[in-house]
């Protein structure tokens, strides 16, 4: 970790601490002892908690503190005098400065340990309501190639090495294409393989680079918001369909029909090529509109025997196989026996609700986003489900009286929120709708503890199923079975 280790390392106890309470510091040989969250493992030292990155339990390691409070502290493992006896090697060679995959150096066992126990915390101590035995967390069967998406920067800023700062001489080529560094928005990682998903992500990415660096093509510049090439993102289906979006900085027709005529010649099987214009500073493409180059514009990935056809800006589970299992437990959770009206909100491309149609009397999906719902409505189609309607708009305003005199109150309610968890209006009205039963699924469960607390006003949690949907991240994905109470 070059120039971190040059601190003064000092002894972590309130007579030396005191007078450095916010400097950044060195604290050596630090006996790394239990897992914490999101990722970062902790040590107790002299009656304070120390949250580490970059190690894990076991670990003897120098800690470079960067926050430094009362109680506690923050910090980075730099050097390990002792590595713990659960390590082992990282299988990418970008480990350790890309983000993407932090505990590689975990067994996978291990790493499904510390998830259930987390899951388990969260639960507890943020729910504070009484909670039935938390299921074991179900473990992806692929540990790796496991992503379906993956979305890649250009920069002409590439991060670089210490060791690379410090050598003499010029330094080489600045473009990068690959993910941020993580807490650095201005700089980029070189990726030149990644395990995220199969092979065809590295053929892709390296493809296009080798082509711009012949022709020459300028990469983007965050700051000064200059150059051409922005990002690539590269769908690919289980069903064998690949998608590929190029995102470029303003509109060059010479320049895109060259790289795209590229692309199709070299990698084969591209089902779908789409460019789109950002001449905008952020990277959202929301309120953008992608050009069809070559193919239909969308492609068609599988969950069991259902098909959903999915755009350049549609959401859909990233972890296809894994997808199946999240909605078979929320599907099991549910319990339908084929007479329940069923509310699926957030329902985004209708994936869920659709997942569940054949054991529900009908499915009622609500999102706040006009284009997820008219692919929902059309993913309906494609697999013949007639019992689903789809409705665009906040659930908050919709889920009226007249609403419900239409369609019918819920039996079950599905509520799948972004990792913020439900807005405390939702909440309101879900208490203030009071369906039999509600499977709330989460990708954040310190939220879905907090959201099912609120709710224990009315609710009970009955049954509850973490799922691990990204190996090598410290993610968890968990569902919940609450009931009237």
């Amino acid at each position: 970790m070059g120039d971190l280790v040059s601190f003064e390392p000092q002894r972590f106890n309130s007579t030396i601490f005191a007078p450095v309470r916010k400097k950044k510091f060195v604290l050596p040989n630090v006996q790394v002892t239990d897992y914490a969250a999101e990722g970062k493992s902790l040590a107790r030292l002299d009656g304070k908690v120390i949250f580490i990155e970059g190690a894990v339990p076991g670990d003897i390691a120098d800690v470079f503190i960067t926050k430094n409070k009362k109680d506690w502290a923050e910090g980075k493992a730099i050097r390990f005098e002792t590595l713990s006896k659960d390590r082992v090697t990282p299988f990418c060679k970008h480990f350790g400065v890309c983000g993407g995959c932090k505990w590689q150096m975990l067994p996978y066992e291990k790493q499904l340990q510390y998830k259930q126990q987390e899951a388990e915390q969260n639960l507890k101590r943020i729910g504070k309501i009484p909670l039935p035995v938390i299921s074991p967390i179900i473990g992806a069967r692929e540990t790796i190639h496991y992503r379906n998406k993956l979305e890649f920067t250009f920069s002409n800023k590439r991060y670089l090495s210490n060791q690379e700062i410090k050598q003499e001489g010029e330094i080489g080529q600045q473009n990068a294409l690959g993910y941020h560094v993580p807490k650095i928005f201005d700089k980029i990682i070189d990726i030149t393989e990644c395990f995220l998903m199969d092979e065809i992500n590295n053929l892709v990415r390296n493809t296009i680079r080798d082509f711009a660096e012949v022709n020459n093509y300028s990469y983007y510049n965050i700051k000064e918001h200059e150059g051409w090439l922005r990002n690539i993102i590269i769908r690919n289906c289980s069903t064998g369909q690949l998608m590929i979006n190029l995102v470029f900085g303003y509109d060059d027709a010479d320049q895109i029909k060259n790289i795209c005529n590229h692309l199709l010649e070299k990698i084969p099987g591209i089902s779908t090529l789409l460019f789109t214009i950002n001449p905008k500073w952020n990277d959202s493409l929301s309120d953008l509109d992608p050009q069809v180059y070559f193919g239909p514009g969308y492609v068609i990935e599988k969950l069991q025997d259902l098909e959903f056809k999915i755009s350049p800006k549609s959401f859909f589970q990233t972890n296809t196989k894994q997808a199946e299992q999240l909605y078979t437990v929320a599907k099991d959770l549910a319990s339908l026996t084929g007479t329940e009206i069923v509310y699926d909100l957030y329902c985004g491309t209708g994936s869920i609700g659709i997942f569940l149609s054949k054991q529900a009397k009908k499915i009622i999906g609500v999102d706040v986003i006009a284009e997820a719902i008219e692919n929902a409505k059309e993913n309906a189609m494609l697999n013949d489900v007639g019992n689903a309607e789809f409705f665009s708009g906040d659930v908050i305003d919709i889920c009226n009286s007249e609403f419900f005199t239409l369609h019918g109150y819920p039996d079950v309610i599905i509520t799948d929120p972004p990792r913020a968890g439900m807005h405390e209006k939702l909440i309101n009205k879900l208490l203030q709708i009071a369906a039999p039963k509600i499977v709330y699924v989460s990708c954040n469960v310190a939220t879905q503890a907090r959201d099912i607390g609120l709710l224990s006003e009315r609710y009970s949690v009955e049954k509850i199923q973490p799922v691990d949907m990204f190996p090598h991240t410290h993610h968890i994905e968990c569902v919940c079975l609450l009931r009237l109470k």
